[in-house]
């Protein structure tokens, strides 16, 4: 009798988001900066909502959402929206 091994590799992914304000003040060109000095706003929500997040499968690649960085196990980035909810500007944290 001869034995065969049959395995599975399947790759999943959470999506979270949450928005938090930035003050009026602080310059577009600025905004990453003040998104990475101030985790305290956001690092603990974010984290909360992935931990509800539904596991999806695949890598979780969007490029609608930005979330491009094939080689990365995981990514974070910013966008600033105007008041239409039209982004501004953003990348990767």
């Amino acid at each position: 009798m001869r034995k065969v091994t049959i395995s599975n590799r399947s790759v999943y992914h959470k999506y979270a988001e949450v928005t938090i304000e930035v003050p009026n003040d602080i310059e577009e060109k600025d905004v990453d900066w003040w998104v990475m000095d101030n985790e305290d706003k956001w690092l603990d929500l974010l984290g909360k909502e992935l931990s509800y997040a539904e596991a999806e499968e695949g890598a979780g690649l969007d490029e609608d959402n930005g979330m491009c960085e094939y080689d990365a196990e995981s990514e974070t980035r910013y966008d600033l929206k105007d008041k239409d909810d039209k982004n501004l500007i953003g990348g990767h944290l």
